[in-house]
């Protein structure tokens, strides 16, 4: 009979520390056993490991749109293509070529070229008065009221050729200059390694003719001054004292 209360009372005992085991809120049964520690510290770690992965890998994702764009922003961008292709800066214009041309159009001269332009070995430069843009003068192009090209002959600056009110050399009118007076022209000019400078210019102020038609000049190896251009732009007009000549003669 003793032994059999004893059995019970036993029994009751491991049946009360199952119930401890299974009921604790906080899982915390080994803090009722003596020499429990280790069982509590591996089911804390267990818990706190899963925790720390958990925590770890939200840290990391809430970072990391920030960490792209920071990565984004030290990245170099690729430069526009206007401004990878943008064109150097023209060479200024020597003081001696701009007072020149001052002395020969006035304060308000622009020096639009200057160089070898006749590729005949000799220094010169094309300067014009331009017409500036404003509301009223809206025409494409660049527009001008005089033009002219000036060559460097043995350290001293000769006008060769001269647009005004009509077209002239040192010799006289250009052939298919207009015969009324042009107070405006557009000019359009271009250089070639071979023919050197080529001025095109169409009256714009001045003309009655409704068939307008643009005028070339360049420089002739031949006769060695700026000459005209035929229709076709490949033959030499000869140049006229009186205007009255100047469209017909072809050379």
């Amino acid at each position: 009979m003793g032994t059999a209360s004893r059995q019970s009372s036993h029994e009751r005992a491991r049946s009360t520390k199952y119930l401890m085991e299974k009921t604790s809120p906080c899982e915390c049964s080994s803090a009722n056993v003596p020499g429990g520690a280790p069982s509590f510290l591996g089911r804390v770690a267990g818990i706190g490991a899963v925790r720390t992965r958990k925590i770890s890998l939200h840290f990391i994702f809430s970072f990391l749109p920030m960490a792209i764009f920071l990565g984004g922003c030290g990245a170099e961008s690729p430069k526009p293509a206007a401004q990878a292709d943008a064109k150097p800066a023209a060479p200024a214009v020597p003081e001696e070529i701009q007072s020149a041309a001052q002395s020969l159009l006035g304060s308000e001269t622009q020096v639009l070229a200057f160089g070898d332009l006749a590729k005949n070995g000799k220094q010169e430069f094309l300067a014009a008065n331009v017409v500036p843009k404003t509301p009223t003068n809206n025409l494409p192009g660049t527009i001008v009221t005089r033009a002219v090209v000036v060559e460097n002959t043995e350290g001293k600056w000769t006008e060769v050729f001269r647009c005004d009110e009509h077209l002239k050399n040192q010799k006289g009118f250009l052939g298919l200059t207009p015969l009324s007076a042009v107070t405006g022209w557009r000019l359009q000019y271009e250089q070639t390694p071979d023919k050197g400078l080529a001025l095109y210019f169409t009256p714009l102020k001045g003309v009655t003719d409704s068939h307008v038609q643009i005028i070339g000049v360049r420089w002739n190896p031949e006769t060695k001054r700026y000459q005209s251009l035929d229709r076709s732009y490949e033959n030499f007009l000869l140049e006229s004292p009186s205007l009255e000549a100047a469209r017909t003669k072809l050379r």
